[in-house]
């Protein structure tokens, strides 16, 4: 592998790579740092889509951004992001960049666009943004798994100080005129205390003190001083809702999965998903449309988890909360799963978000319900049931027709 330096040729052509078995080219990089672990993308052999969800009127051209950077190219999110936007006609050039080279399905996805391997922890990152004249940046490299990143440590440092590096070199470049950030809803934190729903001016009714949920609380914070200190660079913070489809894996698709579901006694948590198509184009409508502010993100409806559970042919296993504890630090000892406190708290109490201003501000509708979010992934999964799904079903549909007929 040949190593280039940031301030030189930096960037490669994704559409450059051969696909031919045996080929010897590799992949160039801008060595900036030391590598830091990413997600890994799940291939899919269908090409993406060019637009998913309703999302408004056509924008102004004039308004599209130039030159794009995507930071956590190599994950799924990312990736397929970047490939979105290289297939975009108006766009003059896409930055890929991420610590770790992206898979060959993934570089054959990018087509046109430009990968650059650098750590967004080194200050070199602003040269990267200063030569390519840069006008957007979209900063999804945040990490909420800490045994992926090495540790919480390692992911704090990659998660607040590398978005503090990416922010700084914004602020410093006069191209740069729109930066769009990828949050979560786990900022609104899960206790017995939310509300049905949250809008985008509530904050937790227990501020997060450590995790992925801090993490975001100080990278929202963070990017709302950058608006301020550059009246003239338009900031977009989404808040997604727990991202779940057939091409993507997460933690709380596997421990949905699992045949015997600990849960906790006298709490059904209600959860709003996310559709991972809705997620990209959500995101592509954020990076394409002329608009600013926070927005909550996550499909219509919500799903409980014992309805989830049965949907996916599982079966409870319902325990106290101490108990409940315990085994998620065994499970997490022996490598079963990897989510952190304030997943666990999602697990016993949810979370719900009011999307109105992402329909009405943002322009944008999801194309799928929580409910229909959750079969599609379960249609793409063929894990062995303790309880037939399609049984679940029809007893569903029957007992839903009992009452109607009865009301």
């Amino acid at each position: 592998m040949k190593t280039m330096s940031a301030g030189e040729s930096d960037v490669v052509s994704a559409g450059d790579e051969s696909h031919e078995a045996g080929d010897p080219q590799g992949t160039r990089s801008a060595e900036t740092g030391d590598p830091a672990s990413g997600g890994d993308a799940r291939p899919d052999d269908a090409d993406t889509p060019a637009e998913i969800g309703e999302s408004g009127d056509a924008t102004d051209r004039a308004g599209l951004p130039r030159v794009v950077l995507v930071t956590g190219a190599s994950r799924f999110v990312g990736g397929f992001l970047t490939a979105r936007l290289a297939q975009h006609p108006d766009i003059e050039r896409v930055i890929a960049v991420d610590a770790v080279p992206p898979t060959k399905d993934m570089r054959r996805r990018m087509g046109r666009a430009d990968f650059v391997r650098a750590d967004i922890r080194n200050p070199l990152i602003a040269k990267v943004v200063r030569n390519a004249e840069v006008d957007t940046v979209v900063h999804l490299s945040m990490s909420s798994h800490p045994s992926r990143a090495g540790g919480r440590a390692a992911t704090k440092e990659m998660n607040v100080i590398g978005a503090m590096q990416l922010l700084a070199a914004c602020q410093k470049s006069a191209s740069v005129k729109r930066v769009i950030l990828k949050s979560s809803s786990t900022i609104y934190g899960s206790s017995s205390k939310d509300p049905a729903m949250f809008t985008e001016e509530m904050s937790a009714r227990r501020p997060p003190r450590s995790g992925y949920a801090r993490d975001c609380l100080d990278v929202e914070g963070y990017t709302r001083s950058l608006g301020r200190r550059r009246p003239d660079i338009a900031t977009t913070i989404l808040r997604l809702a727990p991202i779940i489809g057939p091409r993507l894996e997460t933690e709380l698709s596997r421990f949905l999965l699992q045949p015997l579901v600990p849960t906790i006694f006298g709490r059904d948590p209600r959860m709003q998903l996310l559709h991972d198509e809705d997620a990209l184009a959500a995101l592509e409508r954020a990076t394409l449309a002329e608009v600013s502010g926070t927005f909550n993100v996550g499909a219509d409806g919500v799903v409980a988890l014992s309805q989830a559970i049965r949907r996916a042919g599982g079966v409870q296993a319902p325990m106290f909360p101490a108990a409940f504890a315990a085994l998620s630090g065994l499970q997490k000892r022996l490598g079963f799963h990897d989510y952190s406190s304030d997943q666990f708290d999602y697990l016993v109490f949810g979370c719900g978000m009011d999307t109105t201003r992402m329909r009405t501000q943002l322009g944008f509708t999801p194309r799928w319900t929580t409910l229909q979010a959750f079969d599609d992934f379960l249609r793409s999964r063929r894990a062995a049931s303790v309880v037939d799904p399609d049984a679940v079903r029809r007893l569903e549909s029957r007992v839903v027709a009992a009452a109607a007929r009865w009301a």
